[in-house]
């Protein structure tokens, strides 16, 4: 049975090579006869074999889930946070370093939810992890840690599928603001919804005056209408709820990034909805 079930999983694995076995039951056979079935059983199965079967499994308990490959195109190094939705846990203790060029693989359990953005510009004390980002910091922690980020910051939303309902739904959000370019995308992905979401252009080029965030003489950020106006009317809350309108900021931010959400009530063709066995995500994409 265990051979049977490795094999459905294209782990074709011999725990016994035939000459082995062979061997072992010719020189345990006699013995086998005076002992119980319980200590025959152990003297077949060594201690190697019971550590290779443990490797097995739990490699393949590890492949569970989706791979999220986190990857930095940018010229800079970014701090990609993570922060998983109510009752989601936040991989990777929510926070890592990740330098230019590089890349990191995430592995992210059935049906979690959850959203990722990067931080620019930071600083960490090597011993406590404390220190500050200039964009999209949480407590001024390298290791987020189920704290959220302060805005603006380009947000990778999704919530993921299970055995039972496996269709993914992911998109990019500019909601919050934008600091980052970012992008989503499926590999080996299957259904009609499988595509790229992102806002893979530099958003911070063409903010506007009043939505500019600055640090030390340099355009880290663009906040949305919301943040800057804090008002109902762009951030579609009290009587402006559930009928909010683009505004004038939303629609520049359209324009730049029309394959992600502008504000919150924008429309829902830029959420993609795919099944794949993993994603990139891309700050700093190629466009």
């Amino acid at each position: 049975m265990i051979r049977k079930w490795l094999k459905t999983r294209n782990l074709h694995i011999a725990f016994f090579p035939s000459q082995q076995h062979h061997e072992m039951k010719h020189n345990t056979v006699e013995q086998g006869r005076s002992r119980n079935g319980s200590t025959f059983l152990n003297s077949m199965l060594s201690s190697s074999h019971y550590f290779l079967f443990f490797c097995i499994l739990v490699s393949i308990s590890d492949t569970d889930g989706t791979e999220l490959i986190v990857a930095n195109n940018c010229k800079e190094s970014v701090w990609p946070a993570i922060l998983g939705n109510g009752g989601h846990p936040s991989p990777k203790h929510g926070g890592f370093y990740l330098g230019s060029g590089e890349e990191v693989v995430v592995q992210v359990p059935e049906g979690w939810s959850g959203r990722i953005w990067g931080r620019q510009g930071c600083y960490f004390d090597q011993q406590t992890g404390k220190g500050y980002c200039q964009t999209g910091d949480c407590g001024g922690l390298l290791q987020c840690n189920g704290i959220g980020g302060v805005p603006p910051a380009t947000l990778v939303e999704m919530t993921l599928g299970t055995s039972k309902s496996a269709l993914h739904f992911y998109d990019v959000s500019l909601a919050d603001g934008f600091n980052l370019p970012v992008s989503m995308k499926p590999v080996s992905g299957s259904g009609a919804g499988c595509g790229v979401a992102g806002c893979e252009a530099n958003l911070n080029v063409y903010c506007p005056s009043a939505l500019v965030v600055e640090r030390n003489g340099k355009v880290v950020g663009c906040k949305s209408a919301c943040l800057a106006a804090k008002s109902d009317r762009y951030c579609c809350t009290g009587e402006f709820a559930g009928r909010c309108k683009p505004t004038v900021f939303a629609r520049l931010f359209k324009t730049v990034c029309p394959n992600a959400y502008s504000y919150a009530f924008d429309d829902s063709s830029v959420l993609k909805t795919c099944v794949a066995p993993r994603y990139v995500i891309t700050f700093c994409p190629p466009h």
